[in-house]
């Protein structure tokens, strides 16, 4: 895998810090990618069997957390040198993974409403510090048809504590973010990195192919987002992670693995279906 030296590190960082999103072109083998897309459609269609297990962040779009050894490339996805090195210039070297899981647009997805993942803090509106990342990797080649993300970079810094759930701005706010969107249509094998913060939304999806993607979530010591999920792994997988993983996973080890019961609902997207 590529090797990340430091300078071209401080340059995704400024990237990230300005706009509030950066990404590594081709930082995985497209047969790597081909086993995560296998993987996420697999646990989707067994999360959508069982109640709570497929989550609804507008029409024909869901959310679904799982376990890191669904995915037969986790390690190689966490233990990536430009993942561990953004991580650590960014949240620090005590940094947390605290969520896995992945979304599923499919035909007939609507645009979902200007939003960001949490309420913001002090320490962004106030320090202009970023202390949780969101980490996402396409399971297929984005195409314009395929409801691609859309970004409103700078955003990550608004105060927001006026907005609904200090997480969905106003409509009469929706133009200032629109004139300044930009659509992201990465590659299988791109890892992108955003804060978690950034106002974004999901556009309509009218193409019959799924976009699954998956997000690792990444906290700075304190964030507190641990809380919202509840990851585990077995005493075998966890003991046959690589340090550099295993080191920095908040996680339960169990002797069995149970579907996980989602606490971090975004009710807003809930329901969501307008432009």
């Amino acid at each position: 895998m590529r090797m990340v030296p430091v300078p071209e590190v401080a340059r995704y960082v400024e990237e990230l810090q300005r706009d509030g999103i950066t990404a590594l072109k081709g930082a995985f083998p497209r047969e790597l990618v081909e086993t995560l897309r296998e993987d996420m459609m697999r646990e989707f269609a067994a999360a959508r069997e069982r109640p709570g297990g497929a989550v609804g962040r507008g029409p024909q779009r869901w959310y679904v957390e799982t376990h890191p050894q669904t995915f037969r490339g986790f390690a190689a996805l966490a233990s990536h040198p430009w993942f561990v090195a953004m991580c650590e210039a960014v949240l620090g070297p005590r940094y947390e993974i605290v969520e896995i899981g992945f979304d599923v647009p499919l035909q007939g997805a609507k645009f979902q409403p200007w939003h960001r993942d949490f309420p913001s803090t002090p320490e962004s509106y106030v320090e202009r510090r970023i202390t949780s990342l969101a980490f996402n990797v396409t399971g297929v080649d984005v195409t314009p048809d395929m409801g691609p993300l859309e970004v409103a970079p700078g955003t990550q810094w608004d105060d927001g504590r006026e907005w609904k759930h200090q997480m969905f701005p106003p409509e009469s706010e929706w133009p200032r973010f629109a004139a300044k969107a930009v659509r992201k249509y990465p590659r299988a094998g791109d890892m992108s990195c955003r804060s978690a913060l950034t106002i974004h939304r999901g556009t309509e999806h009218p193409s019959p192919v799924p976009r699954p993607v998956l997000v690792i979530g990444v906290d700075a010591p304190g964030a507190g987002h641990a809380a919202l999920h509840d990851v585990m792994v077995t005493r075998e997988y966890h003991d046959a992670l690589p340090e550099v993983v295993r080191r920095h996973l908040v996680c339960r080890v169990v002797d069995e693995l149970v579907p996980i019961v989602q606490k971090h609902q975004i009710e807003g997207l809930v329901m969501a279906g307008r432009a």
